[in-house]
């Protein structure tokens, strides 16, 4: 059964949040919602995603903390 993954990396320096991110992809997962707090983490967990076949939606939360939530689905 396909689940939706949830990770939470808020306050985590790269490659911490994409480490997180694949692992829980591993867990049977066809989706996945991840929160980071910075740019960097952002870009790279987008990155992440696409190389490996997710369609992306991301969302700034807070323009002051640079918090985001990423929305993938696998394709």
């Amino acid at each position: 059964m396909l689940r939706l993954a949830q990770v939470d990396t808020r306050g985590m320096s790269c490659p911490q949040p994409v480490l997180m991110t694949k692992k829980a992809l591993e867990v049977n997962s066809a989706e996945v919602t991840v929160l980071v707090d910075s740019k960097t983490a952002k870009s790279n967990v987008e990155r992440y995603l696409n190389l490996t076949g997710y369609t992306i939606n991301t969302i700034e939360l807070d323009t002051k903390t640079h918090t985001f939530e990423i929305s993938a689905k696998k394709q």
